[in-house]
């Protein structure tokens, strides 16, 4: 089996690698390696390390106002209070439609020929208790 060559890349073409990667002229290490014909991304990653970059490459900086912590808390809680009320809201509507259809049945009356008698009656009820009109 034939050794390996060894490849030594001078301090210039190291610091040309590693500002191209923080100038963002390519997406991460792997890209930068390809492009330059560097056998590892690795070797990229040492390079941005030693040159004190290497928190750049896939680092998450979040920059936060005082009290943005707190109030994504805030807003988290609220999301998850609102989706348990919409739950119970649908439950709520679940239980009344099937109480409405155990009624009608016992009564023996069709559900939707009720809806369409009594619907148009409760909503103009409902429009002349609103201009003042007697029910």
């Amino acid at each position: 089996m034939g050794a390996k060559a060894v490849v030594r890349y001078s301090e210039a073409f190291k610091q040309q690698v590693v500002e191209d990667v923080e100038r963002g002229r390519f997406s991460g290490v792997h890209e930068a390696a390809g492009a330059y014909g560097v056998r590892g991304h690795t070797t990229v990653q040492r390079w941005l390390k030693e040159s004190g970059r290497g928190r750049l490459v896939r680092g998450v900086i979040r920059v936060e106002k005082s009290g943005e912590p707190g109030e994504l808390r805030r807003l988290k809680e609220r999301v998850r209070q609102l989706e348990t009320a919409l739950a119970d809201a649908h439950m709520d509507c679940a239980l009344d439609q099937s109480f409405f259809e155990i009624l009608c049945d016992e009564q023996g009356i069709d559900p939707e020929t009720f809806k369409k008698k009594h619907g148009g009656e409760a909503s103009s009820r409902r429009g002349r208790r609103s201009r003042g009109l007697p029910g």
